[in-house]
């Protein structure tokens, strides 16, 4: 039976985006109430988590998270402290604009003090990753990847220069690779009760089910990273339209899950990880769409490459970061694959030093790279080719030739 599209018609659609736009319009109010509260005091004291820090040369700028606010401020690095430390800290909210409080801000701050810190899961599982190693920077590697704590300024940059960013930032990757592990791992325990107990079940759903509940505990552990969230909520759509005989790998999906989330969670719209997190989708959807009759092989062999050179145009206008070894990401992409599950099974067996040699060698390989960004009127060209290229096959190509041209203007700007 051929899979049904998601709306049939304008005025279905309508009504989706209406109450989705409704769901917006509340949340928002609220948001804004919440912002008023915090603004009617010019002193705001609150209890926040470190995130992150920043250090300089006198001072350190630290990443705080408190239940409503992302802020960031200058501490004066007396006492020392340390990402996930609990502190009681006292903002001045004179200059903070709504839309400030909405996408994160910086605010002058005094009288910050250490607490006393419990003890949580995600404290004792980071200390177990940091057991496991003797370099710091390979602890905070695996740290980021397993509990979206962010790295240091050092460990983003060698990333970038690898082109390796994305497979750090947990997302929909490490949601496939996940969620596929536990669907096989309750395949094998639960097959031998259904046959015995309730042979009239749909294993596959209740395995899909039973994932989600895992993944979605996962993702508040995680304290709901965006792009994890957006492939979360992709997943979950995923299984219903499953059910529902709906059209699963199409734009309308993509579409409506972003609106979904901006309209639950609109701090998100000024998310530059969810965006990027979208845009990968998008690309990837673009190339099904096209690519879907090619041979699985040449497939497989096109697909991380053809990925990474329509990302860069979008890449480079926020991030000017180039060197000739980012030509090597579709590879590393690809090995990816195999070396994530991989440490998860050795870090939950404590042997997650193993291949420690061989990272330390990558971290300490010295990359040369240059800033060059992708030019304002590039990027919106490139946006606008990008959303004609759905329907059109011309527009398509279009967007390749302009993605090789592209690509050929950054590398040899590198190396001239």
């Amino acid at each position: 039976m051929e899979p049904l599209p998601l709306a049939t018609n304008k005025k279905e659609w309508f009504y989706i985006v209406f109450a989705l736009l409704l769901v917006f319009v509340a949340n928002i109010s609220y948001e804004y109430t919440k912002y008023k509260d915090f603004k009617s005091e010019e002193i705001y004291t609150t209890t926040a988590k470190i995130i992150n820090i920043y250090p300089k040369r006198q001072y350190d700028i630290v990443k705080l998270q408190s239940s409503n606010l992302t802020f960031f401020t200058k501490y004066k690095q007396k006492p020392y402290l340390n990402k996930l430390d609990l502190v009681e800290v006292t903002i001045v909210t004179k200059k903070v604009k709504f839309i400030d409080y909405l996408k994160g801000f910086y605010a002058s701050s005094f009288n910050i003090q250490l607490l006393p810190s419990s003890i949580t899961i995600q404290k004792i599982l980071s200390s177990n990753i940091e057991s496991q190693h003797k370099s710091k920077e390979i602890s905070e590697l695996f740290n980021a990847l397993f509990f979206a704590i962010p790295t240091s300024k050092e460990i983003k940059q060698i990333c970038a220069s690898y082109g390796v960013s994305h497979l750090v930032a947990i997302s929909g990757f490490h949601l496939g690779v996940l969620s596929f592990i536990l669907y096989w791992i309750l395949y094998i325990l639960y097959t031998p009760l259904k046959r015995r107990y309730f042979p009239y079940r749909n294993i596959r759903f209740d395995l899909l089910i039973a994932t989600s509940l895992v993944l979605f505990t996962y993702l508040l552990f995680l304290g709901l990273v965006p792009s994890f969230l957006r492939a979360f909520v992709m997943f979950i759509l995923g299984i219903f339209f499953l059910r529902s005989n709906i059209k699963i790998v199409s734009f309308q999906t993509l579409g409506l899950v972003v609106l979904f989330i901006i309209a639950l969670f609109p701090k998100l719209l000024f998310s530059l990880s969810l965006w990027f997190s979208v845009a990968g989708v998008f690309y990837i959807f673009l190339f099904l769409q096209y690519f879907k009759n090619m041979n699985k092989v040449f497939q497989f062999l096109l697909f991380n490459v053809w990925i990474y050179l329509a990302m860069n145009p979008i890449t480079h206008f926020f991030f000017g970061t180039t060197s000739l070894e980012q030509l090597y990401s579709p590879i590393f992409t690809l090995g990816f694959s195999i070396f994530y599950p991989l440490e998860v099974f050795l870090h939950i067996i404590d042997k997650g030093s193993m291949l420690d040699m061989y990272l330390q060698i990558w971290l300490d390989t010295k990359v040369i790279t240059k800033e060059i960004f992708t030019p304002l009127w590039v990027f919106i060209v490139y946006i606008i080719i990008s959303f004609f290229s759905i329907p059109c096959p011309k527009w398509f190509r279009t967007l390749n030739l302009s993605f090789i041209a592209f690509n050929l203007w950054l590398y040899i700007s590198y190396v001239s």
